[in-house]
């Protein structure tokens, strides 16, 4: 790649024009240099290549390609302003505020989100992902209401929207719309049987309506289909618990340290077990390997157990 090439200019009649000429010519060698190298995964060069022709010119395409690169690499704060620049270059650009819409909601910014995607919805209104980008700031901001009118507008726009049915259902849940939520699983799962997130959300509805057999036959499903799958096993795990199965969980538990050794939540859930089955000497070593693996966890933890069943609160130490 010619990251510092020089080029030779001769020697033009107008300093001016030549000059100009040459700032256009590193500007699209940096420019394509970073795509080659965005092709190639070499992000960190891209990164550099894109700044770099960005300091001589601000080009709408390059500014797409740095953020790309950096939602890519993880790096949604760089990102952010680069999109918000882009808005203001080319207002009617529709895929610009999706992409701010997405940032914003990794970000947990969802005032921002939802003004992204309504601003997407203003420029395309049958755009079926910047209704559901807005119900997805509605859920994330709480409003649950407006999150299902959004993403039955989604829906309507596109029937197959598997995320968004997915979405619906669980706001639908949380509403104990049980009914209505199933009415989508139902729909995702006529389409594909093995849906890892709809048969886990099935077996959290017939938990809630009084069906723990059939919970637990969804949840186990997944587990067969998926073993790293972190959220069947917790559901499965906390199913056994609520069931005073905690032999079981414990097991189930064990199974999934045994193949995902960081799954921290799996070390929590363990732990909670252990301490219903009597056995606070493991429930105290499960905590302290969770706050191992996750310290952030501790100044909130207190060394406490606090979503025991039947809502109580157990000191994991005793005390």
């Amino acid at each position: 790649m010619g990251f510092f090439k020089s080029f030779f200019t001769g020697k033009p009649a107008n300093p001016e024009e030549a000059q100009q000429k040459n700032k256009q010519k590193n500007f699209d060698i940096f420019k394509y240099d970073g795509m080659r190298a965005q092709r190639m995964g070499r992000a960190d060069y891209a990164i550099k290549c894109f700044q770099e022709a960005l300091a001589l010119q601000e080009d709408f395409e390059t500014m797409s390609y740095l953020a790309q690169t950096y939602i890519q690499t993880q790096q949604p704060e760089e990102a952010r302003p680069l999109l918000e620049r882009m808005a203001q270059m080319e207002p009617t650009h529709t895929a610009t505020f999706l992409h701010l819409a997405n940032v914003c909601f990794v970000l947990e910014d969802y005032p921002a989100m939802a003004e992204a995607a309504r601003k997407a919805i203003a420029i395309e209104e049958g755009n079926a992902m910047a209704h559901f980008l807005l119900g997805k700031a509605d859920n994330g901001s709480g409003n649950d209401l407006m999150c299902i009118a959004n993403l039955t507008k989604a829906i309507a726009l596109k029937e197959d929207f598997t995320e968004a049915r997915l979405l619906r259902a669980e706001a639908l849940m949380k509403m104990h719309q049980y009914k209505e939520a199933m009415q989508d699983i139902d729909a995702i799962l006529a389409n594909d049987r093995e849906d890892e997130s709809a048969l886990v959300l099935r077996g959290q509805i017939q938990e809630a309506t009084g069906h723990p057999e059939e919970a637990e036959a969804d949840f186990r499903k997944v587990t067969e289909l998926n073993p790293f799958n972190e959220q069947a096993y917790l559901c499965l795990g906390q199913l056994y618990m609520t069931r005073q199965k905690t032999a079981e969980a414990i097991a189930l538990f064990d199974e999934a340290i045994e193949m995902n050794p960081n799954f921290t939540k799996a070390y929590h859930e363990r732990g909670r077990a252990k301490l219903l089955n009597g056995d606070k000497d493991g429930a105290t070593e499960d905590l302290k390997k969770e706050l191992e693996l996750n310290p952030k966890e501790a100044e909130a933890f207190n060394g406490e157990y606090h979503n025991q069943p039947g809502g109580r609160q157990t000191d994991i130490l005793g005390l």
